[in-house]
């Protein structure tokens, strides 16, 4: 098998079950574990994957991005630890915006039950997870509902956005980076998430460390906008000193 063949098999496997290892792939492949290494720091050096220690994850970008459960299945633990810290940091706030995605859905879930709250959300799932409660008033933000996320999108979602002041926004994103700052590979999500950077008070990043060092079409954010960015201890302190040293309170969880 030609390196380019074996390298596309990796990507699609990749792509299929949201993570590799190297050496189940090499075992399958029927080849070293350095060859395996290789492929995949091709790969990533043309941005379709990165890699971790053992294996890597693929890089999603607007025309191949994972279904839903598979991105869920990804890194819960993480995820739950995350949505815990970042409920933790509600502070006096009585209007609160939940992103679309999973960790967004779990920190709805994390908030607490024993107080009065209003939250705007463009997210089936949290509306769905938070409408039962006594002290919540959901608001779901209509529009276009994206099958990858399950949440809405479009100018109606930003519109109704325009006519609140929100306390504190949770945001999620695909990448990440001091460079280029956060970013989503969909210009009607980034818009979005932009409307929703104007309207609230308090922002905070939520985001498992692999979307860190990534970076996607739409910018809609700079990292040093949020008063607190929420990962989890797979940052390396090494990657999280430069967002401090910027002004970002980090919490790795």
């Amino acid at each position: 098998m030609q390196g380019d063949e074996r390298q596309r098999r990796i990507l699609d496997r990749a792509r299929g079950l949201g993570a590799v290892d190297v050496q189940v792939l090499a075992e399958e492949l029927g080849v070293s574990l350095e060859t395996i290494r290789r492929d995949l720091r091709v790969l990533e050096a043309h941005g379709l994957l990165r890699r971790t220690r053992g294996g890597a994850y693929p890089v999603e970008t607007r025309g191949h991005q994972a279904s839903p459960e598979t991105r869920i299945r990804r890194l819960v633990p993480e995820k739950r630890r995350i949505a815990a810290a970042a409920a933790g940091l509600l502070g006096p706030a009585e209007t609160v915006f939940v992103d679309g995605g999973f960790t967004p859905q779990l920190i709805a879930e994390a908030l607490p039950e024993d107080r009065p709250l209003t939250v705007l959300t463009p997210a089936l799932g949290a509306a769905q997870r938070l409408s039962g409660r006594e002290n919540v008033t959901v608001m779901l933000l209509g529009g276009q509902v994206r099958g990858s996320t399950r949440s809405a999108v479009g100018p109606w979602v930003s519109q109704m956005l325009s006519e609140f002041v929100v306390d504190l926004a949770y945001v999620s994103a695909t990448g990440i980076s001091r460079e280029h700052g956060v970013t989503s590979p969909d210009p009607g999500v980034a818009h979005t998430k932009a409307q929703v950077m104007k309207v609230s008070r308090r922002k905070v990043l939520c985001g498992v460390h692999t979307k860190f060092g990534v970076v996607s079409f739409c910018r809609f954010a700079d990292f040093r906008d949020f008063e607190a960015i929420v990962t989890d201890t797979g940052l390396p302190l090494a990657q999280a000193r430069p967002f401090t040293r910027a002004g970002n309170r980090v919490l790795r969880v």
